[in-house]
């Protein structure tokens, strides 16, 4: 499984861990070295004394010499001396010239010092060309505690191993900390503001290119405020639609009430009663129906229906329904459906076939067809109706969309809504309970180029349903 985020922070501590011990070791190194060289006014300094000895030696003698050496040794804590090297070979040996021409009893003032000697090293600070070079005469001195160099070696090693390390990883810490709140910080930025009733808030457009974890929790998170608020605009449009639809009945409702109280017309109005409530009861339960679908999304796929059978109950109860229109069917002889739902089919056709038939003039025809396309099953049902406009062929399955509105022609401004589907639910549950079982609706105009019904005009219903 890949886990970019994960990759990406280990390889980032890593890497840094390791430059991180480079970069101290270099530092430490690089200091170190750059600290262990006498101040180059030490080494002046120094070279000084060796030509003022050299002077003192030449102009007042051993006797003025030793006294210049006491007071430099009481003047600086440390001793000095003038030594001369007598180096005489044994046993047959040889020294080379070289060695001789660059023999020296100390230090040159130029070397290195080692930091970590608790002892101040012995300085040779005899020139080259000088009078006690050409006697083979050294000017000793230990280097003066002044100046010695690195004096502030331990603390500079602090602050490199403690005080550099922290900093730099602290600054790791940071970006980290950075890269990863970021997106942490726009979703809870979009949570307060979709608590707040913005549901079109989108977190993965913020992220930029970005590809890991946190961009596929954004994403995820987009897709359920996505889903949750169509949810709740669908909820309301509902309760809307369901309130204003239900203020006609009632209305209708209080007339025969009164008319009751006051004994005018009573029979009628108790007929009206029973009607009216039936309608409520009618679009209640159908408005309930469609809520259920549309929230939980079920998956109705648990019986074995045999369409054929089912689209024969359904055909001769409308003939009966309709008897001033006909219906003539095109069946293949078996039409098994594995794994389905009868009563979620039976409603949706229902709907379906009540809708096309009401749309057909009296003496007009709907055909119905059954036939097999690869692992589908093809239902078409096609009426004689107006049509419907090309840019309301998706709303008609909108919950309270009314079909009266988008049919064409006289024909259907004059239709009655209190038939099934009246209330503009009648395709919606349809189109919802045939997606529960896996198939599909489309509306398709039968004088459209690419839609041939056999008729001038009309609407085809197209359903296709999983073997």
């Amino acid at each position: 499984m890949n886990r970019p985020l994960m990759w990406k922070l280990c390889w980032t501590i890593a890497a840094g861990t390791v430059a991180l011990f480079w970069a101290v070791d270099v530092l430490i190194n690089s200091t170190e070295q750059r600290m262990s060289y006498i101040d180059q006014a030490y080494q002046d300094e120094l070279l000084a004394l060796g030509r003022e000895a050299e002077h003192i030696l030449t102009s007042e003698g051993e006797q003025g010499l030793g006294m210049w050496l006491d007071a430099l040794q009481q003047r600086e804590n440390t001793w000095a001396a003038v030594i001369k090297a007598d180096v005489g070979p044994i046993a047959n040996s040889r020294i080379p010239e070289e060695y001789q021409a660059n023999f020296r009893l100390g230090r040159s003032v130029e070397w290195k010092i080692h930091l970590d000697f608790e002892w101040n090293p012995i300085m040779d600070v005899t020139y080259e060309g000088g009078t006690f070079s050409e006697q083979n005469v050294f000017l000793l001195i230990q280097l003066p505690q002044r100046m010695r160099p690195g004096m502030y070696i331990q603390y500079t090693r602090w602050i490199l191993q403690l005080l550099v390390p922290f900093l730099l990883l602290t600054a790791l810490a940071l970006i980290l900390y950075r890269h990863v709140m970021l997106p942490l910080q726009q979703l809870e930025k979009a949570t307060r503001q979709f608590s707040l009733g913005n549901y079109d808030v989108r977190v993965k457009s913020c992220l930029g290119n970005r590809n890991d974890e946190l961009a596929a929790l954004a994403e995820t998170f987009d897709g359920m405020t996505e889903k949750i608020g169509s949810l709740i605009i669908t909820q309301r449009q509902l309760i809307a639609d369901l309130s204003h639809e239900l203020r006609t009945p009632l209305a209708r409702i209080d007339m025969a009430v009164d008319c009751i109280e006051h004994d005018i017309n009573a029979v009628e109005s108790m007929e009206r009663l029973r009607k009216e409530s039936s309608t409520m009861r009618h679009l209640v339960e159908d408005t309930l129906t469609l809520a259920w679908l549309e929230n939980e999304k079920p998956s109705l796929n648990e019986e074995e229906v045999d369409l054929i059978e089912l689209l024969d109950v359904l055909v001769e109860d409308a003939r009966f329904e309709y008897s001033d229109r006909d219906i003539i069917t095109h069946f293949i002889d078996q039409a098994v459906l594995e794994k389905s739902s009868h009563r979620a089919l039976a409603q949706a056709f229902e709907n379906v076939i009540r809708n096309a038939l009401k749309y057909t003039p009296e003496g007009g025809t709907v055909d119905l067809a059954v036939s097999r396309l690869n692992e589908l099953f093809l239902v078409e049902i096609i009426d004689q109706g107006p049509g419907v406009p090309a840019e309301y062929k998706q709303d008609i399955f909108k919950p309270f969309f009314r079909v009266e509105k988008s049919r064409r022609g006289n024909h259907a401004e004059a239709s009655s809504s209190a038939q099934p589907g009246g209330f503009g639910l009648g395709l919606a549950l349809a189109r919802r309970q045939i997606e529960a079982v896996g198939g599909s609706i489309i509306a398709v105009n039968c004088d459209e180029l690419d839609a041939y019904c056999g008729h001038d005009r009309g609407l085809k219903m197209r359903i296709c349903l999983p073997c």
